[in-house]
């Protein structure tokens, strides 16, 4: 989730507009022994900001299988997507500005058996510095048991799907 994160000089803050994602946000940070904090940004904003010590994961190494399934959903629910649109084909994909990051996601992706399209870029145009894989067809249901997601609104979008 710290892809989608504020750094300040001794907290992260993690903004959502889903008040119920803030809420298991928070309750995984409190699983792992830490204060966290929950409130709304602003009188007229829908935006919940989740903010919790940096100390927290400062010595923190993804290496086990579960560390990794864990991350890749972090990671999903902060830069992955899900189609919406009855109008087109049903895909699942994570995107990122960062190419190095984004493709240690792929390999993780691949070390657990998801099978993975090209990294790519959508549009030069648009944004040069911008990358996107897609998880291929044969492995959704695959990606949906292991990885799955806490995002109350992609985990719905999964189960129906899947």
């Amino acid at each position: 989730m710290l892809h989608d994160a504020t750094e300040r000089k001794n907290t992260y803050r993690i903004a959502t507009k889903n008040f119920n994602f803030a809420k298991v946000i928070r309750e995984g940070i409190i699983k792992l022994n830490s204060k966290v904090w929950i409130y709304k940004e602003g009188k007229n904003r829908n935006l919940w900001i989740v903010e919790f010590s940096k100390s927290l994961l400062k010595e923190v190494n993804v290496k086990s299988k579960q560390n990794k399934i864990d991350y890749i959903r972090g990671y999903f629910d902060a830069e992955g997507g899900i189609s919406q649109s009855s109008k087109v084909r049903f895909y699942i994909y994570f995107c990122q500005k960062d190419k190095i990051d984004l493709e240690e996601v792929k390999n993780y992706l691949i070390e657990l058996g998801v099978s993975c399209g090209v990294t790519h870029n959508p549009s030069k145009k648009v944004d040069p510095n911008y990358w996107r894989f897609f998880i291929r067809s044969k492995s959704y249901k695959y990606f949906a048991k292991i990885i799955s997601s806490d995002h109350p609104e992609k985990i719905k979008l999964l189960e129906m799907k899947i």
